[in-house]
C-alpha cells in the first residue's frame, strides 16, 4: 500500500489546532492534530455536495426556474472545494458564489494540490473567495444572500473552534435569517444529526426540512443536512 506523505500543516487561529494535509496517490487527507480518524478525505464527498444541491434546487422552485440567476450565495467553509464547486454548478452565470475560509492555508491548498479534486472551482469567476471569518460577511449585511451553506467545523457540535458555536447560537441563527433575502436558504452539514438544533431554527422563524446523506453514494457514514428557508414576509429581527 502507497504511504501517507503529509504535504502541509496550518494553526487554526484561537489555538485551535494544527491541521494537517496528507496525499496517498491521487487522494488527500486532512486531519486535525489530537483527534482520531478524518476531518476530510477526498474521497467522500457526497454530502458536501448535496449541502449545495439541495440548497440549489430550493432557489429553483422559489423563482420557479431551471436555472438560478442572479443570485448572491454564501459558503461558510472551503474544506476541500466540493460545495463551492457544487454551487457553481446549480447555478446559473450571473450568480455569484462567495465562499469564506477562516485558515489562509486551506485557500491555498485548494489553489496548489487540492485544487483538482473538485474541479478547481476558485479559478471559476463566479467564485469570490474571503479569507476570514463568515460572520463578517453577514454583520450588518441584511438582506444580502439568497443562500447561505455553511460546512463550518463538525455542524452545531464544534470541534475545532468554539467560536464557531455562535452560528449555531439561536443569535446567531436569528443574525443569520436578517441576512437572507425574502425566502432565502440557509443549508447546513453537521456530523450528526441533532435535534434541539432543529429547534432553534424553527425558533428562528425558518421553515426545517432534515435531510440524511451518505459520505459515499450508498454507503459511508451518515450526515446530516438541515434545510431551512426563511419566509416570504417576515420581520427581521433588529441589529446583527
Amino acid at each position: 500500500m502507497i504511504p501517507w506523505k503529509q504535504l502541509s500543516t496550518a494553526q487554526i487561529p484561537n489555538n485551535g489546532g494544527e491541521l494537517k494535509l496528507s496525499q496517498r496517490g491521487d487522494e488527500f487527507s486532512i486531519r486535525l492534530s489530537g483527534v482520531r480518524g478524518e476531518l476530510m478525505n477526498s474521497r467522500m464527498f457526497n454530502s458536501e455536495e448535496a449541502l449545495a444541491d439541495l440548497a440549489c434546487a430550493r432557489l429553483k422552485v422559489r423563482d420557479g426556474s431551471a436555472e438560478v440567476l442572479g443570485a448572491e450565495i454564501l459558503v461558510g467553509g472551503l474544506g476541500m472545494g466540493y460545495t463551492l464547486a457544487a454551487a457553481l454548478r446549480g447555478v446559473g452565470a450571473s450568480t455569484t458564489v462567495t465562499v469564506a475560509e477562516l485558515i489562509p492555508a486551506v485557500v491555498e491548498w485548494n489553489r496548489g494540490p487540492l485544487g483538482e479534486c473538485a474541479g478547481n472551482p476558485l479559478r471559476d469567476a463566479r467564485a469570490k473567495v474571503h479569507v476570514g471569518d463568515v460572520a463578517e460577511l453577514m454583520n450588518n449585511n441584511p438582506r444580502a444572500y439568497d443562500a447561505i451553506l455553511l460546512d463550518v467545523d463538525n455542524g452545531p457540535e464544534g470541534l475545532t473552534q468554539t467560536d464557531n458555536n455562535w452560528l449555531y447560537s439561536q443569535a446567531g441563527l436569528d443574525a443569520i435569517f436578517n441576512t437572507l433575502r425574502p425566502e432565502g436558504v440557509l443549508a447546513i452539514w453537521s456530523a450528526g444529526a441533532d435535534s434541539m438544533f432543529a429547534i432553534r431554527l424553527k425558533k428562528a422563524r425558518f421553515k426545517v426540512t432534515i435531510h440524511t446523506v451518505r459520505a459515499r453514494p450508498g454507503k459511508g457514514s451518515r450526515h446530516t443536512i438541515f434545510l431551512a428557508q426563511k419566509p416570504w414576509q417576515s420581520a427581521d429581527r433588529g441589529n446583527l
